[in-house]
């Protein structure tokens, strides 16, 4: 399977799992706590299991999701190009049942992720992302091409900043732009999505994420024009460079800003 890959099959998958995740939305549902202290729900293992099975059927390329991701760095350094999944993107947000959650599945090549799905299942929207054409978004089945939108001098910034998670250095972030600003709160990697769509104008991370967290949301915004920067020396962020799966603090934005 080369770079150029047929969309809807994958798109399928991301839906499918939307599915399986709103059976459980729907009801009362267990919730765990994984070894980091994270929240785990039968949510998040019912959308891996739909998510490999559909890829494992499309492709043999290996897959790394959040929910199988002890595979060893000696197993892992050997990909050059790979599935990496985060089966539901948000759990907190799930549940708190405000919507803000995600199915997010990238392709990633060389460290790049060229391709990605990221799926909101109540909001009805899906973010594809294309490094050969293009990024778009269906909201409610209607289609439209999305790209992102340089900030214009005097105009508020419009900056996105996790719901569930804020830190220090983001006051210092904010007051390092000229002019006003307005932070818009949002849950999971709908954060980098606006970027992509140019609802808002950067998203600073400057605290922790991993790699499934941001792959897919990435190729969105890539595709949409924009980049995925290491914050502060503004090198692109790419993905199974090394044997954490942590990301470093990044910053995401229209290239010529």
């Amino acid at each position: 399977m080369g770079d150029v890959i047929s969309h809807q099959p994958v798109i399928d998958i991301a839906h499918q799992a939307g599915q399986a995740i709103m059976q459980i939305y729907q009801r009362n549902f267990d919730i765990s706590t994984k070894a980091d202290t994270s929240p785990l729900t039968e949510a998040d293992l019912a959308a891996h299991n739909v998510i490999v099975k559909g890829l494992q059927t499309i492709s043999d390329l290996p897959i790394l999701s959040e929910e199988s991701a002890n595979i060893p760095w000696q197993q892992r350094q050997q990909w050059d190009r790979y599935w990496l999944v985060d089966p539901l993107d948000g759990t907190k947000e799930f549940i708190k049942k405000n919507g803000e959650f995600t199915v997010n599945i990238a392709l990633i090549n060389q460290g790049q992720p060229v391709w990605g799905v990221v799926y909101a299942p109540v909001l009805q929207k899906t973010y594809v992302g294309d490094a050969h054409s293009g990024a778009y978004v269906i909201d409610k089945g209607s289609k439209t091409d999305i790209r992102v939108q340089p900030h214009r001098d005097n105009e508020t910034w419009q900056v996105v900043g996790s719901r569930s998670h804020q830190s220090p250095e983001i006051q210092d972030f904010l007051n390092s732009l000229p002019g006003e600003t307005n932070l818009v709160a949002m849950g999971s990697s709908l954060k980098l999505c606006l970027v992509a769509e140019g609802v808002a104008h950067v998203y600073p991370r400057l605290g922790p994420t991993s790699e499934w967290d941001t792959a897919a949301a990435q190729a969105v915004v890539e595709a949409a024009g924009g980049q995925v920067t290491i914050h502060p020396d503004g090198q692109p962020l790419r993905y199974n460079q090394k044997e954490s799966v942590l990301n470093p603090y990044f910053v995401v934005n229209c290239k010529d800003e």
